[in-house]
Order: structure tokens, then C-alpha cells, then sequence
């Protein structure tokens, strides 16, 4: 049976499509549906209420449904939400398909079979979003049970990530861990330039805000085993173990460099767009013993380059 709460947007610019379309979920049983005749009035009201379905059409004037998954995206950063999105389209072909996935769409009706695959498509939708929200909130409990443990002094109250001590205990751990097994270890530090002036200018909220969005866009960048930190209010860090140092490269870290500096940041001032530089030092055991201190101080001192390059800086240890 259908959620008849379940709260679903409409998005299209041809209005005898949308009547199609509310006619058929209203038949099946859902009561709150809302309706949007183009992406930015869809963007405004769902900053007014979030839905859990979004049922846009691929294209439509100005901004067409791919722009609107991005936007709707940055939108479910800033609120901890997740809104299952759904293309109509007539579009055929894996290439297509493919990339639109990737850019963040959940899932498809074609226009040629829409009476036959909305009903199902949305009834799916339906018990997936339950399973989202459930996870989301379960993970908010925990990163506020995570504050709130006696170990909290290792925790950075404002992310949920670490704080400089948990940097420096799994930097140990991991200097160890090459030393015992091989491999090699990638420190980098991430540096936002402009995030001062931004704080002068906004205030204290909203830069808490941004903070929190950068450091969830980092998690979502990131591989699952790797140790991400807060270091201050301009500084991440970030332990990566490697199976060899020639992976401890650039190339290996652009994706996170142009995740922070080309897709702007949704915040309650609008988008913000921010310039971020990343720093990273390699080693493996060739470079043991190592000072922690040392490796810091190497990966700071890198950063300014990076902002001034727009590029990744890298060294590694021992140099030549």
C-alpha cells in the first residue's frame, strides 16, 4: 500500500503532462503531491518544505533536469535530507543513462511507457526513502552520541570528525602500520583561503554552517577507511594508507580538489563558492623514523602553493 503522506514535487513545464501525472498518483492513493512549472520554482519550494520524491522532466527551459539534480543535491547537504529523484524522459541509450547517474539521478520513466512504470516506480521510490531518512536520522543520533562519549576531547563537536588529537594517535598508528606491513602512507592537508572573510562577513552561524557542508562534502569524496580531521576553523586533514607511494601523486586526489573548488557550497546566504588548496606528503619506509611534527610542517608549508597554482602540491619522503 502507498504511503498517501509520502510528500512528492512535480516538475514540468508542460502542463498537460503535469495533470496526467497528478491525476494518476491522486488514483493511487497520494495525497500530498505539490507541482512546479520550472526548476527554480521547484528549487523555492523546497527550500519551503523538502519532498521525498521529485518526478522532474529531463528537459525543460534553462535549467533542465540534470542542473536541477545538482541543485537539489546541494540542497539535501545543507539540510541532512535525502530526496529520491526521478527523470521523465524520452532520452534512450547506457551512455546517457549512465551519466545522468552519475551526476546524481536515482532513477528513470520513459514518456513512451509513463502510465505503465510511474505507479511502480513511485511505490519503489517510496520504500527506499523510508530506508534514507531512517539512516540519515540514525546517523545524526549518533554523531550527537558521538559528542556526547567521554572521548569527545577527540572528537570535533562542530563535524563530528576528528579533532588534531585523533590526527596525531592515527598518524602513529598508521606510521606503525607501514612499518610493520609496507605499503606507504599520503598526508594531506586542505586549506580554505577565503573562509575568514566569509566569517567576518556573514557571522559566526553561517560559518559553522559552511564548515559542516565541507567537511559532509569531504566525507562523501573520500574513501571509507580513510582518517579525515578537523585541524581549525581553515584546515582539514587527511591520512590515506597506499599499497605504494607512486599513488601518493596529484592525479590521485583531483577528484577531491575539484569537489571542493567547482561545486559550490548551498548555505542559508545562497551559493557559495570557496578556494580550497590541498597539500600532500608521501612516504614509506625508506623515510622511517619519521617526526610527526616534521610530516605537519611539510604539508603546511606546501598549501600555499597549492592555492597559488590552483593545482595539488606533493612531496615525498624521503627527497632526493
Amino acid at each position: 500500500m502507498p504511503n498517501p503522506h509520502l510528500s512528492i514535487l512535480v516538475v514540468d513545464d508542460a502542463k498537460f503532462s503535469s495533470a496526467i501525472i497528478g491525476r494518476t498518483l491522486s488514483q493511487a492513493g497520494y495525497q500530498d503531491v505539490r507541482f512546479a512549472s520550472s526548476a527554480d520554482e521547484a528549487l523555492r519550494l523546497l527550500e519551503q518544505k523538502p519532498a521525498n520524491v521529485i518526478l522532474a522532466d529531463w528537459l525543460m527551459p534553462e535549467i533542465d533536469g540534470l542542473e536541477l539534480t545538482a541543485r537539489v543535491r546541494q540542497l539535501d547537504e545543507m539540510t541532512d535530507h535525502y530526496s529520491y529523484i526521478i527523470l521523465l524522459t524520452g532520452k534512450e541509450g547506457d551512455n546517457v543513462l549512465s551519466e545522468a547517474f552519475d551526476r546524481g539521478v536515482d532513477d528513470f520513466i520513459s514518456k513512451a511507457a509513463m502510465s505503465e512504470q510511474l505507479v511502480p516506480r513511485v511505490y519503489a521510490a517510496d520504500r527506499l526513502c523510508n530506508t534514507l531518512q531512517r539512516l540519515l536520522q540514525e546517523n545524526h543520533r549518533l554523531t550527537q552520541n558521538i559528542a556526547s562519549l567521554e572521548q569527545r576531547n577527540l572528537v570535533d563537536a562542530l563535524t563530528g570528525l576528528g579533532n588534531p588529537r585523533y590526527l596525531r594517535q592515527k598518524l602513529i598508528d598508521s606510521l606503525r602500520q607501514v612499518e610493520s606491513r609496507g605499503g606507504a602512507l599520503c598526508y594531506l592537508q586542505i586549506g580554505l583561503l577565503e573562509t575568514p572573510q566569509l566569517r567576518r562577513q556573514y557571522g559566526d552561524a553561517f560559518y559553522n554552517e559552511l564548515l559542516h557542508g565541507v567537511a559532509r562534502r569531504l566525507q562523501q569524496l573520500i574513501r571509507p577507511l580513510d582518517v579525515l580531521t578537523r585541524l581549525d576553523d581553515n584546515h582539514f586533514g587527511l591520512i590515506t594508507l597506499l599499497d605504494d607511494l607512486h599513488e601518493c601523486s596529484p592525479s590521485s586526489f583531483k577528484r577531491l580538489h575539484e569537489g571542493l573548488n567547482l561545486k559550490a557550497f548551498k548555505t542559508s546566504e545562497g551559493f557559495i563558492t570557496l578556494k580550497a588548496g590541498i597539500s600532500l606528503v608521501g612516504m614509506d619506509t625508506k623515510a622511517l623514523p619519521l617526526d610527526i611534527d616534521e610530516l605537519l610542517d611539510k604539508a603546511a608549508a606546501l598549501l600555499p602553493e597549492s592555492y597559488a597554482s590552483g593545482r595539488v602540491t606533493a612531496l615525498r619522503l624521503p627527497q632526493p
